[in-house]
């Protein structure tokens, strides 16, 4: 795939509709400046963008691909393939994004624990103050534990190299996922702990 004849080809078709790159952004619900790293090569459109500058420019999304404008016209069968491809890209982008937040409201949660416990000196008034409090600075390890697990797509990629996992629900795994990163926060609390960094 060249991405530079790509670029030209997207560039090519912009000016024969005759709009501007801030014009054809706006159609799409981007910025100029994405459509312009498009037009030089350095960046591509999103594959859930295809369909819709296919349609606008009437032409196929192999054309696209290929950087070349072809004789046929964009087949339907071709159109659904891609429709499908970028529903499941944006379906699977939310999932990704939810399940961050959520990690992010977890560790932000535990901070705020953790921050006010320790500010308000609680924890040397009570036991029960002072295991809450190591509990939930460990959280906060574990949440960024999860967080790199998800964003580094770690926790799928497991899935689908071990047959073991491959009947498992995502809930489970998940679980599965926070135990071990509770442990690895304890681990790397109780290392740092052995070195007086906390």
């Amino acid at each position: 795939m060249d991405q530079k004849k790509i670029g030209s080809f997207l560039k090519e078709l912009r000016k024969e509709k005759e709009i501007t790159q801030e014009q054809f952004a706006e159609i799409l619900g981007v910025s100029g400046r994405t459509v312009s790293r498009w037009e030089t090569g350095n960046n591509m459109p999103d594959i859930s963008l295809l369909v819709n500058i296919a349609e606008y420019f009437d032409v196929s999304i192999p054309e696209i691909i290929n950087g070349e404008r072809k004789s046929e016209n964009m087949n339907e069968e071709v159109r659904e393939v891609a429709e499908t491809l970028s529903d499941y890209a944006n379906v699977e982008k939310e999932t990704i994004i939810k399940d961050i937040r959520m990690q992010s409201i977890l560790g932000t949660g535990a901070l705020a624990v953790y921050m006010i416990l320790e500010l308000t000196n609680a924890v040397s008034v009570s036991k029960v103050f002072e295991m809450i409090s190591v509990y939930a600075e460990v959280l906060v390890y574990v949440a960024m534990v999860m967080i790199l697990v998800h964003t580094t797509g770690l926790l799928t990629k497991i899935r689908k190299r071990n047959e073991k996992f491959k009947g498992v629900p995502k809930g489970v795994l998940m679980v599965g996922g926070a135990i071990l990163a509770f442990a690895v926060a304890a681990i790397i609390k109780y290392v740092f702990s052995l070195f007086g960094v906390m």
